[in-house]
């Protein structure tokens, strides 16, 4: 990321689910990945093709837009691979891997099978060596004819399960810790944005979790409210229920009920989609659209995000209403803003169009909830819909917007349990 800001290398970005597909695709012999995801955000050529820096701006498109029965799609070309390097668990002597102690399946084979189609070499990381015929065949995830190299972790440190773990073996599925032992996140403006978001599902939803704020607080609500029953929980890299880790552990959990592989995790997203998912904002613009992808010339990239939001049935982003240095507190009056941040989230221009507000063209329902105001994408932008106990319309809330939003004339006020530091004994 710091050569892509430095503008020192060329990238494209291509949508998560869409390199799992495309690995699946080119493994296939066929010349690339035809889809619907992508259309009319930043990876779209007719906007900015998924380049990255000022670097690749000049360089050729890796997509195209086609047309099918008179509707469009995107074509994402082939990328023929040279090396493919993954992580397994055992390599026997024959170099069979299985992956018994990844805390993710992810979309391994795949992969292998299109750099094998390229002529490429395959080299697995493992964290050790077994006799032949002492791996069950069904564990095998990777077959030996298809490896060219093994390379075998002197240690521990060398082969860590996440990125803060060694090993634990609740990552692996291997065991389940009691629920006990999972303790309430800290009572915080992340939690208390989670709180509102949580307050739209509805019992028996299946439910995406994206990084940031969403991972963070969305889980750990549900438990600490008693809801997790209720509701399946879903990451993008393949799991389904449990307690879903934040921060740079992201994308792993304790307590899943599956495990599935990354393509067919996005074979769901893209197909039927799930019923909410909850996405981090970086702006939000008068028509609704949202970057979550690009600020400044620092470039994080796509993630999931595009392929979950085009998808989903409901679409929540959480976020805080301004950011750099806002400070908030919170207690049974509501919301007091001790000092507002510095850069304004909702702007005239997003900087890169990550997802685009015409998805409710298709049905979809957007929110944009904040610890102060929730709004709903309507037909013509944005409209407010609640305001947070303590808030003043004016001064906190269209003051620090670069548009006024439309106002609904049903205007409510945000459920006072949502700013108190002890569980809203919430019910979908």
């Amino acid at each position: 990321m710091q050569l892509i800001h430095e503008n020192k290398i060329e990238a494209y970005c291509i949508p998560q689910g869409q390199i799992a597909h495309l690995y699946r695709a080119m493994s296939h012999g066929n010349p690339g990945r035809i889809t619907k995801i992508g259309l009319n955000t930043f990876v779209d050529p007719r906007l900015e093709g998924g380049k990255m820096n000022e670097r690749t701006k000049a360089l050729p498109d890796i997509s195209e837009v086609i047309t099918i029965k008179d509707e469009e799609f995107m074509f994402y070309h082939e990328i023929p691979l040279d090396v493919v390097i993954f992580r397994g668990t055992t390599a026997d002597e024959n170099g069979n891997i299985t992956t018994e102690d990844e805390p993710m399946k992810l979309e391994i084979l795949p992969a292998v099978l299109a750099a094998k189609r390229f002529g490429g070499k395959v080299i697995a990381q493992v964290r050790r060596v077994a006799q032949n015929g002492t791996l069950h065949a069904k564990d095998v995830v990777v077959p030996g004819v298809f490896v060219d190299a093994i390379v075998v972790a002197q240690s521990n440190e060398d082969h860590p399960q996440t990125n803060c773990t060694l090993y634990d073996p609740v990552y692996s599925g291997d065991l389940k810790v009691p629920t006990d032992a999972i303790q309430p996140i800290p009572f915080n403006i992340r939690k208390v944005i989670g709180r509102r978001g949580v307050m739209l599902l509805k019992s028996g939803s299946i439910i995406n979790l994206g990084t940031g704020i969403p991972n963070d607080t969305v889980g750990p609500v549900l438990f600490e409210e008693q809801l997790s029953d209720q509701i399946m929980v879903t990451v993008e890299s393949g799991l389904y229920g449990g307690i879903p880790e934040g921060g740079i552990d992201f994308g792993i959990g304790k307590n899943v009920e599956a495990f599935i592989t990354h393509q067919e995790q996005f074979d769901f997203y893209n197909g039927a989609g799930v019923d909410f998912t909850f996405m981090g904002v970086g702006e939000i613009d008068q028509y609704g659209n949202v970057n979550s992808t690009k600020f400044g010339s620092r470039a994080p990239g796509a993630g999931g995000f595009i392929d979950i939001t085009q998808g989903a049935k409901n679409c929540v982003f959480l976020t805080t209403f301004t950011a750099q240095g806002l400070e908030v507190e919170f207690n049974e009056k509501g919301v007091q803003i001790k000092q507002e941040g510095k850069t304004k989230k909702f702007v005239n221009k997003i900087q890169q169009m990550s997802y685009n507000a015409e998805c409710r063209t298709k049905g979809q329902n957007a929110y944009y909830v904040t610890e102060r105001a929730v709004f709903k994408l309507v037909k013509d932008g944005i409209e407010l819909i609640e305001i947070a106990p303590g808030v003043n319309l004016e001064a906190d809330i269209l003051a620090n917007m670069e548009f006024r939003p439309k106002i609904s004339p049903h205007l409510k006020e945000m459920d006072p349990r949502i700013f108190l530091d002890k569980p809203m004994k919430l019910s979908l």
